[in-house]
This record gives structure tokens, C-alpha cells and sequence, in this order.
């Protein structure tokens, strides 16, 4: 306004300050106020739609990598649980050669009836499936009479269980690894045979199973199996599988007794299962 008045010589423009100029200005003020404003909301709103698409990839992202660690973790139970079965299969088609060579075919159709039923619970259950203990019971039972077969008297079996722990959920086929070690090391071993036992009980909210073996009969100090090497493959597999599915909630501990047998105290989560499926002991043979 002063370099107009200079340029013009029209003094009384500073009068008009107060006026129409002032409003003008005021005007011109707010509407540039309110450009920014709007332009500084749009920007708002563009950066929370880009915050919001972010958190869906990362949702999306995220969802990927929990699926593909579900199947991760499946595959890596099943190569566990599998890798369980062929050593057995092959001992008890050995001793189904045995029986048939002594022409004792009764006892070789038998034991291949047990083989057939208990393989048939192997295959229709998946490795990360929880049943019911007493469902596991019976699979082990079967199990346990094709060996008997093999074994005779020299095999002796003390099952203990607590009618509360019989509805308590398992992972499929977790105690047979733990009783095949001690055929292995403990009854084959001693001449005069001798006991398998297994313990279930609730405690404190979780499902305890113990399971021993009366051992080789050679006197050993007692120690802990600490170390995952000392262990065979159905032992570290149980504890991988226990680990995959129950992270830190389980205990695992392995104990040599003082007659060389091993000691097995599993500790899970409790979880009760009150429909029981009882077709595994119903017998069915073989027709022709």
C-alpha cells in the first residue's frame, strides 16, 4: 500500500485499509485456509487407506506363514509317526514265517489278524490326531498279542489306569515307540522274560503316563537319559512329536532303573474324551 501511494500520490488509500481491503484480504486468507485444509484431510484420508491395505497384506502375509507352518508341523508328524511302523511290520512278518515254517498256522493267522487290525488303526488315524487313552489302550493291546505270540509266558504285561485318565486325549500312537524299546532291549534280552507296566493317572489338571520295564536283568547305575542321542529313533521321535504339538506344555523324562530297564513318565495338558470307540475290540478274522 505504501509503494501504491508513492506510485499514485493517492494518500487517502491508507483509509481504505479498514475496509473493503481488509475484507478482502480476511477473504483471501480464509478461502487459502480452507484449500489447505481440505487438501491436508484428503492427504489424511490417502495415508489411512494405504495404513489400512499395509495391515491386510500383513494379515494376509501372516495367515500364509501359520498355514504353511500348520503344514510344515503335519508333514513333520507324519514323517515321526512313519517312520515308526516298518521296523515292526517287518519283526512281526518274521514271526508270522516262524509260526507258518513250525506248522502253527492258527497262531500265524492270528497274529496276522492283530497285525491287519492293527495297522488298519495306524493308517485310519492321523499322526496329530489326540484320541482317547483307553482307544490307545487297545491298539497297544493288539500290539502286545502279536508279541506275546512271539514270546509266550516270557512276556508279562501291568497295565494300572485310573478311570478318569482312560477319556484323556493322546497323540496317535504315542506309547507303542516307548513299549517296542523295551521288547527290544528288555524282555528279548532277558531268558526268563519280564514285565511291561504303564501307569496313567490325573494330576493337577494334566494326564501322567509311566511306563517301565523290568529290564535286561544286568545291573546298571541308576542315570537319566538326558541327551537326545543317547535315545533311538521311536524315542526322539516321541519327543519331537511332543514337542511340535504341545510347544513347552508336556514333560518328557527317560530314567535307566537299576536293572537296566527304562523308566518313561510323559506329562500333558488333560483334555477329556467322553465318546470311546470300541471297534478295536471286536475281533475280525480273515474269510476267504
Amino acid at each position: 500500500m505504501e509503494a501504491f501511494v508513492q506510485l499514485t500520490g493517492k494518500v487517502e488509500e491508507w483509509g481504505e485499509f479498514g475496509g473493503w481491503h481488509f475484507t478482502s484480504i480476511f477473504i483471501f486468507l480464509c478461502w487459502t485456509g480452507l484449500f489447505h485444509g481440505i487438501r491436508y484431510y484428503e492427504l489424511l484420508q490417502s495415508e489411512h487407506s494405504d495404513m489400512l491395505l499395509a495391515e491386510a497384506d500383513a494379515r494376509e502375509e501372516q495367515l500364509k506363514r501359520m498355514k504353511a507352518q500348520t503344514v510344515a508341523r503335519d508333514a513333520q508328524i507324519k514323517m515321526l509317526r512313519y517312520q515308526l511302523n516298518p521296523h515292526f511290520l517287518c519283526n512281526t512278518l518274521n514271526a508270522i514265517n516262524s509260526l507258518v515254517e513250525s506248522e502253527e498256522p492258527l497262531k500265524a493267522q492270528q497274529m496276522a489278524v492283530n497285525l491287519s487290525r492293527f495297522l488298519r488303526y495306524s493308517l485310519d488315524n492321523n499322526p496329530d490326531t489326540k484320541l482317547a487313552l483307553e482307544n490307545e489302550i487297545m491298539a497297544l493291546n493288539l500290539y502286545l498279542d502279536i508279541e506275546k505270540t512271539r514270546f509266550g509266558d516270557r512276556l508279562k504285561v501291568d497295565f494300572r489306569i485310573d478311570e478318569e485318565a482312560k477319556v484323556g486325549k493322546i497323540p496317535s500312537l504315542l506309547l507303542q515307540p516307548i513299549i517296542e524299546n523295551s521288547m527290544k532291549h528288555a524282555i528279548s534280552q532277558s531268558e526268563e522274560g519280564g514285565v511291561i507296566g504303564l501307569i496313567a493317572t490325573v494330576e493337577n489338571n494334566q494326564l501322567v503316563l509311566e511306563l517301565f520295564d523290568s529290564g535286561s536283568g544286568i545291573k546298571k547305575a541308576p542315570t537319566k537319559i538326558m541327551s537326545s542321542k543317547g535315545r533311538g529313533v521311536g524315542l526322539r521321535n516321541i519327543g519331537e512329536r511332543l514337542k511340535a504339538l504341545y510347544g513347552d506344555e508336556y514333560v518328557f523324562e527317560l530314567t535307566v532303573t537299576p536293572t537296566g530297564g527304562l523308566k518313561t513318565i510323559i506329562r500333558i495338558p488333560y483334555e477329556a474324551q467322553q465318546k470311546i470307540d470300541k471297534s478295536l475290540s471286536t475281533p475280525k478274522l480273515f474269510t476267504s
